[in-house]
């Protein structure tokens, strides 16, 4: 009998560490899906653990904290989190700043680049132009608050208002394809990836606007162990040197 019991006993503690890891929920911003697509396999092979991500403006990511989605890591940028630390939806413990990307300008491929290196030429450029397009900062557009910003501090948003389209994260490279703006804006990680749109550079240095996408645990989150480990993950050199060929800068 006394031998049954252990035999058993030992079956349950074999079978319990042999299960696999849980599964993590993350959230990110929909501006890293296609450097995300490239590093969750790479950090499923090498830790075993699978990755359930979903993508969203940091907006819409903050949302859903509120909400109490269960969620165990959430990337937002470095301007949000400590909000979101206080308000006890992120812990305090782990958080990292893990991609940091800047603005840029684009046209369709194939059109005449004009000037945009210097801060006059750039005003000067849309001035010209007859209709630009950005991310709406009402949808929680991290780079359309930016470029909002950057339109003020050129002293021509009133000017440029008539002639400005606002849309969601994801359409402002394909309304310049179709010829509904001249130019756009958007991180430099979405212009590289997109062939038929064609970079006019970054922002000049006088302008630029890097926005740094910091991820945290999820206070409610179930997977601590597993958030931690990918975090980590994102922020070593190999994750980092995938993120530059994306369009992403070093950390």
């Amino acid at each position: 009998m006394k031998r049954t019991i252990v035999a058993t006993f030992a079956l349950l503690l074999f079978s319990a560490t042999d299960l696999p890891a849980a599964e993590i929920k993350a959230m990110f911003p929909a501006a890293m899906k296609h450097v995300m697509t490239e590093l969750i396999p790479q950090f499923e092979r090498s830790s075993g653990r699978k990755i359930n991500i979903g993508y969203g403006t940091v907006g819409a990511i903050i949302a859903r904290l509120k909400a109490g989605d269960a969620i165990d890591v959430a990337v937002v940028t470095d301007k949000q989190l400590p909000d979101l630390t206080k308000q006890g939806l992120i812990s305090a413990l782990g958080q990292a700043v893990i991609a940091k990307v800047g603005l840029g300008v684009f046209v369709r491929k194939g059109e005449l680049k004009p000037a945009t290196n210097s801060v006059d030429e750039l005003r000067n450029t849309l001035l010209a132009s007859k209709s630009i397009v950005y991310g709406d900062p009402k949808l929680g557009d991290s780079s359309g608050v930016a470029t909002e910003a950057i339109l003020e501090r050129l002293g021509i948003a009133t000017e440029m208002k008539p002639k400005t389209k606002l849309v969601a994260a994801g359409a402002k490279g394909e309304t310049v394809v179709k010829g509904d703006a001249d130019i756009g804006f958007d991180q430099m990680s979405n212009i590289v990836i997109n062939p038929k749109i064609e970079s006019l550079g970054s922002l000049p240095s006088a302008l630029q606007n890097y926005t740094n996408y910091a991820g945290g645990l999820v206070a409610a989150g179930k997977e601590r162990d597993g958030a931690k480990a990918f975090l980590a993950f994102l922020t070593s050199p190999q994750a980092q040197a995938v993120m530059k060929s994306k369009g992403f800068e070093g950390l």
